[in-house]
């Protein structure tokens, strides 16, 4: 595909999605507005300019609370089911549009067509999900100690929710927080990355139109596309009731000290540094696709993807071998090629990282299995396709305790019994994702017990990448403890109320206490 018309068809995309290409890029319900700098959209497929945006200001932060603030005082009254309802259609609207929003996904992010489908898939599963909890915001009752008395708790909603999300995914985490949020109750300000704006632009295009033909306050879905200043004022607010941030480690620890500051809330979905263990009894051929979607999808840039895997010594020249074929029969190159396994990193940023952790691998004594690079040529035009890299390194050293967002997998070999290999993986800061590869139901048990994976998600024979909406999704530790999607994650963007009512004529109180006048 030439140039213009690979640009013609982006256009094409992005016309049908309601999107110009000199765009403001902050709303309130179907309002546009900006006077920030312009962002510049640059796809890491060509590296051609598929839209430019213009950001928000600290005025027009404003402007988005002011809105989020009066919507709120009107949505928070509306029946749940009501609220659900606003979601199921929602969900519907993405449906129709789930082709276009999964190529643009690649197109502006860099992964994989499927995987860009994929990603709008999630966000039709969290609607259907929020649609059934809508009428499930259950909350509790209980008998009093006192007599004639009745308690039950019940669950209310906090108010504006802000959510800062990352480029990896840039339309899944802004439906996994809006979705709940909104059937719970609440109001939202969503700044997406400063790396994909036009799929935020598209999610709020989606949105407006289905809040205006319903009636529902504009305030209700409101966007601020912005650089770290904005994060920092909505990390500052105290208008801002919960803060969900997606992103790296170290822009989590500035989230949380700032609304810590404040004793604010927040939901910290950051670094993960993901491990899969490999025991002698595995079935080769089911790990070996398991970890290599899980090193190479997204070309490394999830946070769940697989970072370290931990082989037994018994096995890993062997698992070296079936590894080292696996990696030769990937494709590389425009992630729209359904024939390509691997596209792009995300920009020249993120491929010096990776480059500089291959140097980084060799001075700490890592051994390449599979060696790295960039790629060079016509079909790697935007200079950010780089090669899928094994080496074999100890566990201990700096640069496998670091997360590198980039497709390197590092081997790292055990001996003995399970427990010496979970001690190596729990040796990490981050605590995301998980997973053993193994036929034995002892050493699957020992991995999901008290005393196995220290992580939010452990896997038993599928690997560490992905998930499913119906469960909670976060990690521990320095991944930031926050779960988002399924489960009962609905109860962090509510505020918890417990009641005691009386209907006697006399005045019980707890623990026995007698107080006469």
């Amino acid at each position: 595909m030439e140039f213009k018309e690979k640009n013609q068809k982006v256009d094409k995309i992005l016309k049908k999605l309601g999107v110009s290409k000199n765009q403001k890029g902050c709303s309130s319900g179907g309002k546009w507005f900006g006077s920030g700098k312009l962002i510049k959209s640059y796809s890491p497929v060509d590296n051609s300019l598929i839209g430019t945006i213009q950001a928000g200001d600290n005025k027009d932060y404003e402007k988005t609370i002011h809105e989020a603030q009066n919507a709120f005082l009107n949505f928070r009254n509306i029946p749940a089911p009501q609220r659900g309802n606003l979601v199921r259609l929602l969900g519907n609207k993405i449906r129709e549009n789930k082709t276009e929003l999964g190529e643009l996904v690649s197109w502006e992010m860099g992964k994989s067509l499927q995987e860009g489908l994929g990603e709008v898939q999630e966000m039709i599963d969290i609607c259907d999900f929020a649609v059934g909890l809508s009428r499930q915001l259950y909350g509790l009752t209980m008998h009093s100690e006192r007599p004639n008395h009745r308690m039950y708790e019940q669950y209310h909603p906090l108010g504006i929710v802000g959510v800062i999300s990352a480029f990896n995914f840039p339309v899944a985490v802004w439906s996994w927080n809006v979705a709940l949020a909104w059937v719970c109750g609440n109001v939202c300000i969503w700044k997406p990355s400063e790396k994909t704006p036009l799929c935020s632009i598209v999610c709020q295009n989606l949105i407006s139109q289905i809040l205006k033909d319903n009636n529902i306050p504009i305030g209700v879905s409101c966007l601020i596309n912005g650089d770290r200043n904005i994060g920092q004022l909505m990390s500052d607010d105290n208008r801002i009731n919960l803060l969900s941030a997606t992103g790296s480690t170290k822009m989590g620890k500035d989230v949380a000290q700032r609304v810590g500051t404040r004793l604010g809330k927040s939901l910290l979905e950051l670094g993960g540094n993901n491990a899969i263990i490999v025991t002698p009894s595995v079935n080769i051929k089911q790990a070996v696709i398991n970890i290599v979607f899980g090193a190479v999808g997204t070309c490394g840039q999830r946070c769940t993807s697989t970072r370290r895997i931990i082989v037994h010594e018994s096995i890993i020249e062997q698992i070296k071998v079936e590894l080292s074929k696996a990696y030769k029969q990937l494709n590389i190159g425009n992630p729209l090629d359904e024939s390509n396994h691997v596209g792009p990193l995300i920009d020249n940023d993120a491929v010096n990282q990776y480059l500089s952790a291959l140097n980084i691998v060799k001075e700490q004594g890592g051994k390449f299995i599979v060696e790295g690079g960039l790629l060079k040529g016509k079909e790697y035009e935007s200079n950010c396709y780089v090669k899928p890299a094994i080496a074999e390194i100890k566990n201990h050293v700096s640069i496998v305790q670091t997360e590198t967002f980039a497709p390197i997998l590092y081997l790292i070999k055990y001996n003995g019994n399970l427990e010496n290999a979970i001690e190596i993986m729990n040796d990490v800061k981050q605590g995301l994702s998980s997973a053993i590869m193994t036929k034995n139901l002892k050493d699957s048990e020992t991995f999901l017990s008290h005393s196995g994976s220290d992580c939010g998600i452990a896997n038993v024979n599928i690997g560490t990448s992905g998930a499913e909406i119906g469960g909670a999704f976060g990690g521990e530790k320095e991944t930031g403890g926050g779960r988002e999607s399924g489960s009962d994650a609905w109860k962090v963007y509510m505020r918890r109320q417990t009641n005691t009512i009386n209907f006697s004529s006399e005045l019980a109180l707890a623990q026995g206490i007698n107080f006469d006048l």
